[in-house]
């Protein structure tokens, strides 16, 4: 898509998807880069302008991640945050030290209005702080735009070539007013009109799909989510009956899920897909046999789902794609969009096998956000029903259950998400709670049921409030509502003595458990 382009480049800050999160709220298109990414290369994408992200390390120690003082010598307008902050004074000829006193945590910042950067933010406003190395001495033409009582030079600017360093993180929720300096950097300092709008992504995603399928087959990989669910409508749009939707049931779904999705793509649904339905519950269950690391189980659900799809397109017959709701997030946490660690395998990005045999895969969404993939939804006239459902992993319960996967260990599980989903809803909380599911821990304790000893499992409850799914804080769930849910599922559930409530935020927890 020929859209105007902002740049982060990431030198393994946590924060990284979210700056291109905030960066997109300003409707400004944003994609994430490997601080090792060739200069010729961003030189030829033609960014509107680069940030640079925070980092873990001290940008004057040997081997730390770097960049060349040629990257702020394009003419390109560069905001650096945090390590990218400190980097770009390092690089530039100032100094950077380690701090007498560390801040961290939600900090007054005094701020300077006549900057472009801070136009009609508050002069005292509250900043996210976390950072042990401070600037001692800014670059040459420089100056400080923002300080704190510990921070001399909490922002600092060169106007003349558009160069700004703040030492805080705007991107996080913590700083009141972190999405207006994002904004006054992208669309005042950048210039950047604010093209990146959903209505005209499916417009042009269409036109593309059309012409890169031609007249091939095509198969998706419709799971019922949120995710494949838009990519499988986009792409029916885009050409009808050259699609044949592949629903897998793993049995690794949500209980009754199977036949829910089935009942809305299939062919008594109003979609008129093509609609397949492949019960292969037992072929999952003997691959994840003693099987009870994650990734490996990501790995081995990843490349079963592809091998199925394999076998049900040689029944079709000359098939040459395979559509898959890879989202932006897939892509990042999976290794392949910047410079952070691999949070986990995505089934369907780092989980798939090296050999494929399709002609190529289309991933639609690929570089879309969670809510960006709603409005994607709402546009094509998805019900907002199905649009703002909960979210579910393309590995299904294999990484709700801790340790092996076997089919009593679903059962359980399946048993306790339900009771605790219907509770939900009961107590009307189920749309101001952007997730929530219950996980069985590996976990076996004592109790005692009927004046009888038990030694059975606990099971983990999860709700968690989010905008971007980057970033999460606990939901503080009514008292009497989890007593009830806890009350029904040691009732209800067999071999379950326990539950418990997560209160633990992402990070440095993720939303899911594995």
């Amino acid at each position: 898509m020929n859209k105007e382009l902002v740049i982060v480049i990431d030198f393994g800050g946590q924060y990284n998807q979210l700056v291109a999160r905030r960066v997109r709220e300003c409707s400004v298109y944003c994609e994430i880069y490997s601080y090792k990414t060739d200069l010729a290369k961003i030189k030829a994408m033609n960014p509107k302008g680069i940030i640079l992200t925070g980092g873990p390390s001290s940008c004057y120690e040997e081997g730390a991640a770097t960049c060349s003082r040629e990257l702020f010598e394009l003419g390109i307008p560069v905001l650096g945050l945090c390590y990218g902050a400190q980097l770009m004074t390092h690089v530039l000829g100032g100094k950077v030290e380690r701090a007498a006193v560390r801040e961290y945590g939600k900090t007054e910042v005094k701020v300077d209005n006549t900057s472009p950067l801070f136009n009609g933010v508050t002069e005292h406003t509250i900043c996210w702080m976390s950072h042990f190395d401070y600037i001692a001495k800014m670059a040459e033409g420089f100056r400080a735009v923002a300080v704190t009582d510990n921070c001399p030079v909490a922002a600092a600017e060169c106007a003349e070539r558009k160069l700004y360093a703040i030492q805080f993180h705007p991107e996080v929720l913590h700083t009141v007013e972190g999405s207006k300096m994002l904004y006054n950097f992208v669309r005042g300092i950048c210039g950047c009109r604010g093209d990146w709008r959903m209505d005209s992504f499916v417009e042009e995603q269409v036109k593309a799909i059309r012409a890169k399928v031609g007249n091939g087959r095509v198969l998706c990989a419709l799971s019922g989510g949120v995710d494949s669910s838009v990519a499988a409508v986009l792409l029916s749009k885009a050409v009808g009956e050259q699609l044949t939707c592949v629903f897998v049931d793993h049995g690794l779904l949500r209980k009754n899920e199977g036949d829910e999705v089935e009942a809305v793509f299939g062919p008594a649904g109003s979609y008129k897909l093509n609609f397949i339905r492949v019960n292969a519950q037992e072929r999952f269950y003997e691959k994840l046999a003693g099987v009870s690391e994650p990734e490996r189980k990501r790995k081995i659900i990843g490349e079963e789902f592809i091998r199925v799809f394999e076998e049900e397109a040689r029944k079709i017959g000359a098939v040459d794609f395979l559509v898959q709701g890879t989202i932006y997030p897939d892509v990042v946490e999976s290794g392949l969009g910047g410079e952070s660690a691999v949070i986990k395998s995505h089934h369907n990005v780092g989980g798939l096998p090296d050999c494929v045999d399709f002609k190529e895969i289309i991933e639609p969404l690929r570089n879309l956000f969670k809510d960006e993939v709603r409005k994607v939804g709402l546009e094509l006239g998805i019900p907002e029903h199905l649009v703002f459902r909960q979210p579910f992993p393309g590995p299904g319960l294999g990484i709700r259950i801790i340790g092996e996967v076997t089919a009593e260990k679903v059962k359980i599980v399946q048993d306790a998400d339900a009771i605790y989903r219907e509770e939900i809803a009961n107590a009307g909380l189920d749309r101001s709670i952007n997730q929530y599911f219950a996980a069985l821990t590996n976990m076996r304790s004592v109790g005692v049921m009927g004046d009888e000893r038990t030694y059975d499992y606990a099971i983990a409850l999860r709700a968690v409030n989010t905008m971007d799914f980057m970033t999460a804080e606990s939901a503080q769930l009514p008292w009497e509502v989890l007593q009830k849910v806890t009350s029904r599922i040691i009732n209800e559930v067999s071999h379950v003595n326990r539950v418990l409530y997560d209160v633990t935020s992402k990070p440095p927890g993720t939303i899911e458990f594995e």
